[in-house]
Parts: structure tokens; sequence; C-alpha cells
């Protein structure tokens, strides 16, 4: 493919700004504009012009039904397709009004509401979000939309990230003229994501009743090789991989997705695409469109992409780092330190708010990860630990040390990287190394949040970041206006707050002790996560942004934590009956295979008694296996028969469920490698993670 060839597809399925301009009169199109700039509603004349063009277009791509894409509370995105057929007077005709495009309704009883809808209570609406293309897949219009209930309580995550959209450039616009830059009018959050996913056999997938209901394998033994030799990380692609990669790239950039980086994860069969950062709603929507193709391409290669946080157990799981930075409408990068930190008032006014921030809503943060999948995740030597901290690097640290003692920094030169191979050109290092345990890091001029899990959507966290980061600069505004000094203000903060910040190994046991001393709060599971949601804290900062009301946030919690009790009880549900209609069957049928040979072998007078112990020690395992077969039986009827409070039934799917499925697992993975691989019912992790 040319460049021309990529550069003129590059974008073909969206009506960009570039179509807009070309398509509507100048009028409408700087209508348009005036609106996006100043964050106003489009007038339904506007809207209606806008509509009758985006029609013809999409017409002209193969469309011929249109959607509200939407992001309810599922964890996956909705559509429901209208086609532009109306009748008028026996007539037929193609017709999408300003009205369909800006408005649409929907049942919002039937999505996760958390208590804010009663089932007879059924209206809900989608709103056109038109600062995020509309694009044609698969013969529709797709329309980005907010999707609320009647009475106007988000149901959604994109509302709430809009929102926290809006508040975090008030807040810039209000802190910034007060540290000196009085042109600064705003802000816009930007973020990059980087996607990790497993591809798979087809073939494989179908055989595995755990991945095709529950994305992640109940089962099975580890492979007599996994990730330790370090070999598949930055490998070179396998072929069907790299045809996948390569259709994957060509689809994003037609939907004007810009798709940079592809390679090889650490574990096998794990890969990873990231893409160019940009305005962190586009980057939302983009990923969840992403995903959607991630699966559908990979199925016309014969594979499946797995977006599971752990599907294989004994290797690395999958994240999606949030790469986040926040810039003025001037162009300032507020997360640069420029070439005289010590003196940017700017970068340090707005990391000494991030520095508190982080400390005092670390577990706003935290929950914002928690889910059935991550908990497996969170804390192996893969991901960060659930204990959330901040790293800002040697040279940051070095600036904020220097003005809390009152002490001129000396200017450190850059150091030149230089290998001492002659015909390679030395080059300026970084000002720090890049800490991989970190849960959100500093890494030049963004925040890595490394804890978002791989399936889930990253409104969620870039919701909580910009709401945090918001609140804390009003509070320093608002200190700066009654009178105290700015560079006073940011050395209270980071005295009080530097806690929150390690630069060490998150992975070793030596900081979960450190973090405790330090009062740092260790949500280990999702259970806990999501307990402190409701914290009287937590409710003021985020209802009085307005980010969130008290209603949302306690029908959210409630939507979250019934999440995971009903996540958890499907894995439940999935293992009992492999365990019982494929596995057990299959070790029993093995133990008597073992039993008759023995008693061949005897009969005939040949020794068996090496064969007899292991019939012996196969049969204890496969009377364990019963036991906890039953275990977990009783510990879902028990969960079942619960009729206590959501948070009531989440704990029961953690502690009994949980712990029954992994006991099962434990000795059923004891079994798989004691029977004949060729009765085994379902595939291996060596077919799984090796066998494309």
């Amino acid at each position: 493919m040319s460049d021309n060839e990529i550069l003129n597809e590059y974008g073909c399925y969206l009506f960009s700004e570039e179509v807009m301009r070309d398509r509507l009169p100048n009028s409408t199109f700087n209508a348009f504009k005036e609106c996006i700039k100043n964050d106003e509603p489009l007038s339904k004349e506007v809207a209606t012009v806008i509509a009758n063009a985006m029609k013809v277009w999409a017409l002209e791509k193969g469309a011929t039904h249109f959607t509200h894409w939407f992001t309810p509370m599922t964890g996956l995105s909705a559509e429901k397709h209208d086609s532009f057929l109306e009748l008028r007077d026996n007539q037929v005709t193609l017709e999408f009004s300003g009205k369909a495009l800006r408005k649409g309704e929907s049942d919002a009883s039937s999505f996760p509401s958390g208590g804010l809808r009663a089932t007879f209570e059924a209206r809900g609406y989608t709103a056109w979000d038109c600062a995020s293309p509309a694009f044609v897949k698969d013969g529709s219009l797709f329309i980005p939309t907010v999707f609320c209930s009647y009475n106007g309580e988000a149901l959604d995550k994109k509302t709430p990230l809009l929102k926290s959209c809006d508040v975090l450039s008030k807040a810039v616009a209000n802190l910034m003229p007060l540290l000196g830059e009085n042109e600064v009018k705003g802000a816009r959050s930007y973020v990059g994501a980087e996607q990790e996913y497993f591809l798979i056999a087809d073939e494989h997938y179908q055989k595995r009743m755990d991945l095709k209901l529950c994305g992640r394998t109940l089962f099975g033994a580890h492979a007599p090789k996994g990730q330790e030799m370090d070999d598949h990380y930055f490998g070179s692609l396998k072929r069907k991989v790299a045809s996948f990669m390569k259709e994957l790239d060509a689809e994003l950039w037609k939907y004007g997705i810009p798709s940079k980086t592809k390679h090889n994860e650490a574990a096998p069969a794990q890969h990873e695409v990231a893409c160019i950062y940009r305005d962190v709603n586009i980057t939302t929507d983009n990923n969840h469109l992403m995903m959607q193709l991630m699966q559908d391409i990979a199925k016309k290669h014969g594979l499946r992409c797995l977006l599971h946080e752990k599907p294989f157990a004994g290797v690395n799981g999958s994240g999606k780092h949030n790469n986040w930075s926040v810039v003025t409408d001037t162009g300032i990068n507020l997360f640069k330190p420029g070439t005289d930190p010590v003196n940017n008032l700017p970068f340090l006014a707005t990391m000494a708010c991030l520095v508190k921030g982080i400390d005092e809503y670390a577990d706003l943060l935290r929950l914002t990860v928690a889910t059935a999948g991550n908990d497996y995740r969170l804390g192996a030597n893969e991901a960060p630990p659930a204990i959330i901290s901040m790293v800002l690097g040697s040279e940051v640290n070095r600036v904020f040390d220097s003005i809390l003692n009152d002490r001129e920094m000396v200017e450190v030169h850059k150091e030149r990287f230089n290998t001492g191979v002659a015909v390679v050109s030395d080059f300026s290092k970084d000002d720090s190394d890049r800490n991989r345990t970190s849960p959100f890091a500093l890494t030049g001029n963004k925040f890595e949040f490394r804890a978002v899990g791989s399936s889930q959507s990253i409104a969620g966290s870039n919701t909580m970041l910009n709401a945090i980061l918001a609140y804390e600069m009003n509070q320093m505004a608002e200190q700066i206006k009654q009178g105290k000094k700015a560079l006073d203000i940011i050395k209270e903060y980071y005295q009080n707050h530097k806690r929150i910040i390690f630069e060490g190994d998150g992975y070793s046991e030596e900081w979960q002790k450190e973090a405790e001393k330090r009062g740092l709060p260790n949500r280990r599971t999702t259970v806990e996560a999501l307990q402190h949601f409701t914290d009287e804290k937590n409710v003021q900062m985020l209802s009085s942004l307005g980010v969130y009301s008290r209603e949302e946030i306690i029908s959210r919690h409630h939507i979250l934590l019934e999440n995971y009790a009903k996540t958890v009880h499907v894995e439940a549900s999935t293992a009992l009956k492999m365990a019982k209609n494929e596995l057990y069957p299959v070790a029993v049928q093995y133990l008597k295979q073992m039993a008759d040979t023995v008693n061949s072998l005897n009969s005939a007078n040949i020794e068996a008694d090496f064969i007899a112990e292991d019939t012996k020690e196969l049969s204890a395992l496969v009377k364990r296996m019963k036991q906890a077969i039953q275990k977990l039986e009783n510990a879902l009827d028990s969960y079942r028969s619960t009729r206590g409070d959501v948070e009531y039934k989440a704990l029961i799917a953690r502690d009994r469920l949980v712990n029954s499925m992994n006991e099962l697992r434990y000795v059923t993975d004891a079994i798989e490698t004691r029977v004949d691989a060729k009765l085994w019912p379902i595939p291996s992790y060596v077919e799984l993670l090796f066998d494309i």
C-alpha cells in the first residue's frame, strides 16, 4: 500500500471535520465549530442541516440505518438500529431529521441503573455528543451519544467523563491566571491508550466453555514453558498474527483511529496495540470501537481475541496503560517540567495538586479499576499493586526538595547515552528511568496509569483523574485568592502529601510494609475497593463538582458490586458444569482404565506395583475433586439463596465462590497432568498458548 493509499483511506468511514467542511454551508460549519469551542448546545436549525448532510454521506458509504451508540454500565457498548426509511403519504422516502440526530430513546430500566430507575419507569434518552465524530460501520451510521434517565441522571460512562472534562477546563482557567498565565481560558485532557490482548486459535476456543462464557480459563495446568525465557516479548510475529495486525491497522486507520505501535507482549500469545494520544473523549470512543474491531477481525483469521485481564493462570495478564496529560488552550502541557522546572509555576502547582489529590482520593482511583477480572492481575509481577502510589522521577523530586529546603537548585546537565560502539551515535538520556511497578508514574510529559484492565473502558479512570485534579486546583485557587502565596501552598501540598510518592519496587514485600506504615490503603479486592465509593469525603468532592450526584454515586456503587457478584456467579456456575459434565467423568474413566490395567497385569503375574501407586494417587485426587465439586455446589446454593443486600452477596461471591473455584481448579489441574492427553476433553495450555 502506497503513502497516498494510506492517507486517502485514513478516516474514510468518519464524518470528520474535513467532511463537514466540504459538505456543510460555511455558516452551518462555523456555527458548529463555535458550539464546540464554547461548549454550547447546537441549535435545532444547525442540527437539521448537519443531519441531512450526514445522511447523504452515510448513504454514499452504503449505510441504510443509523444508531445512537452509547456505553451503559454493562461494560459494553450498546446500539439500536433504525432505518432511514419513512412513509409519507404512502410514499417511501429516506429521511434523517435534526431531532433524530440529537435525541433518541431507549429503555432505561433494561440497563443497569442501581435503583435509579424502577422497572415501570422505562424512559431513557440518548443525546448526540457532537464532539465525537459519527462513523459508518456494517451498513449503519453510528452516532456517539450520552445516555441518561428520564430525570437526567447519568446511566452511562460518557456523561460523567464529559462533565469531568468541563470542570477540569474551568478549574485550569480559574487557577492559571493566578499563576501569571493570564491568557489561559481553559484546558483539555489528552489520553493515549495501550491495549493488551491475547490471540488464540478459534478451534480451541470453541471447545472451551469457560472461554466462551467467561473470557478466561477456569481450568488448565501450566504449560511446561511459559514466559520465563523472555523470548516472546518483542519477538518476531507469527504469520497469522502479523496478518491479523495488518488488517487491524488498516481498519483502524479507516475509522480515523491513529494506531501507531504493535508488538508481541511478555506472555505467549499476548500482544499489544497502541494509538497516538488525543482528546480523552475521542480516545475513549476509539478504544471502545477498537475492542469491537479486534474481536471481529480475529474471527476472520481463524483466531479469537481475548480481552480478559487474566485469561490464563501462570503467565501475565493484560492491562490498558492510560497515558494522561492536560494541555491549556494556549498550548501549555501542565505535566511538562520544561527547561527551568524550579521556576515553572504552572507545572509546580499542577504537580502539587496531583500529589495532594492522589493521596487524598487514592481510593477513588483504585475503585475505577476494580473488577473481578482485574483482581487476578493487580499486584502480581505483571501489573502495578493495588496500593495506589505515584512516581515523579528523580529530577522532579529534586526540584521539590530544593523548594522545600529553600536552597538553590544546581543545574544538572543532561547525560549522554553512549554504547561504546563507534558507529552508534550517542544521544541525551531521559531525566530518570521508567518505573513499571508504579500504578501512576510521570513519564516525560504525561502520567501513565497502568492499573486499568484490558477489557475496561478508560472512561471511569479518566473521569476520576480529571475530577481529582480539578478539585485540588479549585482549592489552591481559593487559597491564593484569600492571600496565600502560590509557592507556599505548593510547599504545603507537597510536604503534607509526599507519602504517596514511592520511587522503588512496587512489587516488593518491603513496599507492602512501608505503605502500611505510611497509612496508604491497600484494597486488594474489588469488594474492598468499592466499599469506599460512598465515603462522605468522596461523595462531597464529586458532587460539589457536579461530575456525579450523590444518587448517581450510590447507584454506581450498587451496579459495580452487582456486576462483580454476577461475574463471579457465572464463572462458578461454568466451572461447576465443566467439572461435573466434562472433566470429572474423564477422570473417573481414566482411573478405571488404570485400575483395569493393574488387575490385568496382576492376573498375568506381571509386576504392577508402580502402576498401583499411580492409581492410588489418582484415586485420591479424583476423590478430592468430587469433594471440591460438592463444596462449590453448596457455595452456589448459598449464594443463590441469599436475600441480603448487594454488598453482602458480593462478599459471599468473593469469600465462598472464588475460594471454592480455586480449590476445584487446583485439584483438577493436578488431575490433568496425570490423565492421558488424548482423553482430556478440553484444549490444554500448550495448545491454547502456542498453537497458532
